[in-house]
């Protein structure tokens, strides 16, 4: 899953996305609001986290625009800001939830977590290939009711095919979701990866197999 941060303090920002990505997040970082903006028109972010002390302007200035882009898109703003005035004024703009610095990493990991479960509906059923379970709302795998362990970005190749199921994801849209705006990637890189996660698959006696369709992308499938 791929979020985007946006915040203009550089040690911060970095903290923010080493935390993210060892989480299991593929993460893409800009600095100013306009940046931000053109980001999401450009992909579909789940989560943003927002500071409001931008170079120019106030973060939460975006979040009306950005409702209006990605209806669905959950916003957390992070900022210095603190009192309850400033807190109020960013959850009456539209924010999802507010958090001050400085903070626990912990709690900005569990905020997060929180406010994926939160997709404004009832909680999304399992999808299920084969003996292979992928849990769309915690974001967990597991074969015939065993849990599946895999490396963070077979991981995340699982999680892309798996809210698929049954149809073509491109190799394009696989390489977008995997690698953020930070990691230059290769379709080599993604086939050697697709034939790692096969095997693992394999091995575990998933009964799905990612199957390649020459030119195009993925699928994963029962066998």
């Amino acid at each position: 899953m791929r979020i985007l941060i946006v915040e203009d303090e550089r040690e911060l920002a970095a903290l923010l996305s080493e935390r993210m990505r060892e989480d299991g997040f593929v993460t893409d970082r800009v600095t100013t609001a306009v940046a931000a903006l053109d980001a999401i028109r450009d992909y579909d972010y789940p989560i943003v986290l927002l500071d409001r002390r931008l170079p120019d302007g106030d973060g939460v200035s975006i979040i009306p625009e950005a409702r209006r882009l990605r209806p669905m898109i959950r916003i957390l703003v992070v900022s210095a800001l603190r009192n309850i005035d400033n807190r109020v004024e960013g959850l009456d703009a539209g924010a999802d939830d507010y958090l001050t610095k400085p903070f626990d990493a912990t709690e900005l990991l569990a905020r997060v977590r929180a406010s994926l479960r939160r997709p404004g509906s009832a909680p999304l059923p399992p999808v299920v290939v084969g003996d292979l379970t992928f849990d769309v709302n915690t974001r967990e795998a597991s074969i015939a009711g065993r849990p599946l362990l895999l490396f963070k970005r077979e991981a995340l190749l699982l999680e892309s095919l798996m809210r698929r199921a049954g149809r073509v994801v491109t190799h394009a849209t696989l390489i977008e979701e995997l690698y953020g705006f930070d990691e230059a990637a290769q379709s080599s890189a993604l086939k050697t990866l697709a034939s790692r996660l096969r095997r693992r698959l394999e091995a575990d006696g998933a009964r799905a197999d990612v199957q390649s369709v020459r030119g195009v992308g993925y699928l994963i499938r029962a066998v």
